[in-house]
């Protein structure tokens, strides 16, 4: 099956008012249920439990924030702020929160032609990602074939980058999809993804929808798959890319792109140009969210699996270098070699009529 029952993130108006209705991705896999949101700060709630997450889909919802505040007469700067510094690695977040916000701003800034023009910005954003989500995957099915002629891949993800983070497929899964679409997925290698198995929970769940051929395994047994042979390519989503090239990512991502390096497999990210940030120099200057010790330390919530009072390092996310990637796959075509200039010409505002054509597959 190709869709979700139920979708990751609608827009509702009920009798009692309009309502922003999430797939709780906490539930997944043994439920799909479904959060309503009616104000911002059970939005914020929402993003920062990762009921919602994954980078595009967190401006989608961001943009759908602004708009519910504004619908509902809430004071929409602040709610703005609010949803924007709810997640500060994932740049995607703000850059919804601002669309909606200026779109709110430009009707007057009051209102309900303002509400309106705020909820009308978040739609249009949405569809956007759904679109762009169908030329990502034809793009990186392009750059496989190019950099694997002979088919039947065998391909590693980790984190989760499919439905569950857009309006369509998602970003590396929509590549992976694509592949197996095309009969050229040999086999879909899934990271569980440490702490919070979003690769176990949430991949695995959606390969298995697809009807894909795919294993789950621990993130540590990465390399003995790289050392067997056993990896053609590896591709990771992305929640801010700096300036140069480089990419933070779920943590884990980083030690992948070294172990590709090693091994001489491509290591590609697929990602939309709204999480290119060219204010952000470089991967030093990317701003790391840190998550509470208990995820690490405990299996679940009151079960321990570490002493009582052991300190824990539970960051987010880690940034990989750009030396240490192959491509980068946007809706505008094919970053390759993934630098700065190459990077501002994708993200050009002159290049975007571009995004339209053929599979997506630009060379930047």
């Amino acid at each position: 099956m190709a869709d979700l029952r139920l979708p990751a993130l609608r827009w509702a108006e009920p009798p009692e008012g309009p309502v922003l209705v999430l797939l709780d991705q906490t539930r997944l896999p043994a439920e799909e249920a479904e959060l309503v949101c009616t104000d911002v700060p059970g939005l914020v709630a929402a993003i920062q439990s990762l009921a919602v997450r994954g980078a595009p889909l967190l401006g989608i919802a961001g943009a759908y924030g602004v708009a519910l505040a504004a619908v509902r007469g809430y004071d929409v700067t602040e709610a703005a702020r609010q949803l924007a510094e709810a997640r500060p690695t994932a740049v995607n977040l703000a850059y919804g929160v601002g669309r909606a916000q200026e779109a709110y701003r430009s009707a007057g800034g009051d209102g309900e032609a303002a509400a309106r023009a705020a909820l009308a910005e978040a739609r249009a954003l949405h569809r956007e990602d759904a679109q762009g989500s169908e030329r990502m995957a034809g793009a990186g099915l392009g750059l496989l074939s190019e950099l694997l002629p002979g088919g039947g891949y065998r391909l590693l993800t980790h984190c989760n980058t499919g439905a569950l983070i857009s309006g369509a497929h998602g970003t590396a899964f929509a590549v992976v999809r694509a592949a197996h679409l095309a009969g050229e997925l040999r086999r879909l290698w899934v990271d569980e993804t440490r702490p919070l198995l979003q690769g176990a929970r949430l991949t695995a769940y959606e390969a298995a929808r697809e009807g894909m051929p795919y294993a789950v395994l621990p993130d540590a047994a990465a390399g003995s798959l790289f050392a067997a042979g056993e990896v053609d390519a590896v591709l990771i989503g992305a929640d801010r890319i700096a300036a140069d090239g480089s990419v933070a990512n779920k943590i884990g991502s980083y030690p992948l792109a070294v172990l590709a390096k090693h091994h001489g497999v491509p290591f590609i990210v697929v990602a939309p140009v709204s999480t290119v940030d060219l204010a952000t120099r470089d991967g030093a200057a990317i701003q790391i969210e840190h998550r509470p010790g208990q995820e690490v330390t405990e299996v679940r919530p009151g079960v321990p699996v570490a002493p009582v009072g052991a300190q824990a390092y539970n960051p987010a996310f880690d940034v990989t270098p750009p030396e240490l990637v192959t491509a980068i796959v946007t809706e505008r075509g094919v970053v390759a070699p993934v630098d700065h200039g190459n990077l501002t010409n994708v993200c050009s505002e002159t290049r975007s009529s571009e995004s339209g054509t053929g599979s997506g597959m630009m060379k930047a």
